[in-house]
């Protein structure tokens, strides 16, 4: 079985001769203390050439300036312009490569929501020739991807931030539907195109965590994410294709929600400290209906020994690989700047675990 088809036989919810290994590749750029690392993934994983679809949608008509801000950070300012006035969104960014921060949202309350609203949504192209080049070039090594970004409510979340998005859904419910809806009626019509051009069959979305415990209940995480995600995953699935879903956080209570919207992957099962359910129950309870992808905690790869990985990759495979299919993948990329050399014999400790497994 080469490396393609036993992805593609769990993204299916077929029978493989083995769990996948699997790495998110957001690795630190120019950075060659991770060069290793990347041979071992490239050459001894199952891989994923992630081909995103969001820049087919015709830009907004937005402003962008940088300024300085302080010894560590500049701030840009984007100004998007809207029939109804203008919407200001800021940022900073770090000038020693960390993650960059929010600072002021587009939609800050129901007035900014309105002028949201008031934008058309925007053409869709239909240039996909990126991802036939990106497919043929993965071959046996894996399969290609096409990332169609946050799901409406994710999308919503990010263009309002959190707090904003509880407050409203108490305050304007109404208002965050329309905003959701928009959204979906924008990713269902980037489908189309997509699925008329034959991308396809593999399709991974996320967003979700940003509905779930302990901000939002079940009741929010249906009402927004499952209501919203399920035609979109069903559009997939009725033109033959599967979804992986990408999702921190501590899920236990919304499991059902991702069976419910008909995720065929969920990465990636975070048990505690960082959320609330082990792969053992995620099995449980997904059955065979769903692939679990996970779930080794990315600071294990810096703090752990080689030893403990084998040991807590055995205990995953015997807990999660029995009645459906599982990719054994750490929760996050590699991240640590200047870190590869220590972290790498722990990556190799996982995928030679893997590839070791026989069944019983």
């Amino acid at each position: 079985m080469t490396r393609r088809e036993r992805l593609e036989r769990c993204y299916r919810g077929e029978p493989v001769d083995r769990p996948a290994v699997y790495s998110r590749t957001g690795i630190p750029g120019n950075d060659p203390s991770y060069d290793r690392l990347r041979r071992l993934l490239q050459e001894r994983t199952e891989c994923k050439a992630i081909w995103s679809s969001a820049h087919l949608d015709a830009p907004y008509d937005v402003d962008a300036v940088t300024q300085a801000h302080a010894p560590d950070w500049d701030r840009r300012v984007n100004v998007l312009h809207t029939p109804a006035g203008d919407l200001t969104a800021t940022h900073l960014l770090s000038r020693h490569g960390q993650p960059g921060l929010h600072e002021r949202f587009y939609v800050d309350g129901p007035d900014a929501a309105e002028r949201y609203l008031s934008l058309p949504l925007p053409q869709v192209g239909d240039d996909v020739g990126t991802f036939f080049t990106a497919d043929a070039e993965i071959g046996d090594a894996g399969i290609a991807e096409t990332h169609l970004g946050f799901n409406p409510a994710g999308f919503i979340a990010e263009l309002c931030g959190s707090e904003t998005f509880a407050l409203l859904s108490i305050t304007h419910r109404d208002l965050l539907h329309a905003l959701c809806e928009r959204q979906q009626q924008l990713l269902l019509q980037r489908l189309e195109v997509l699925l008329a051009r034959g991308v396809g069959p593999f399709f991974s979305i996320l967003g979700q965590e940003y509905l779930v415990p302990p901000l939002h209940g079940p009741a929010d995480f249906d009402d927004f994410n499952v209501r919203y995600d399920r035609p979109i995953i069903e559009r997939i699935h009725d033109a033959g294709g599967f979804v992986h879903v990408h999702c921190h956080g501590s899920i236990a209570r919304v499991f059902d929600g991702f069976l419910a919207m008909g995720a065929d992957v969920l990465h990636p099962l975070e048990p505690p400290p960082m959320g609330n359910i082990t792969a053992r129950e995620a099995r449980q309870r997904a059955g065979a209906r769903m692939c679990l992808e996970g779930n080794l905690q990315i600071h294990r790869f810096y703090e752990a020994t080689p030893d403990d990985i084998r040991e807590e990759v055995e205990t995953l495979m015997e807990d999660a690989f029995v009645g459906g299919g599982l990719i054994v993948s750490a929760s996050a990329s590699p991240y640590i700047r200047g870190a590869g050399d220590l972290c790498y014999p722990q990556y190799e400790a996982m995928v030679d675990t893997v590839l070791a497994w026989c069944a019983p």
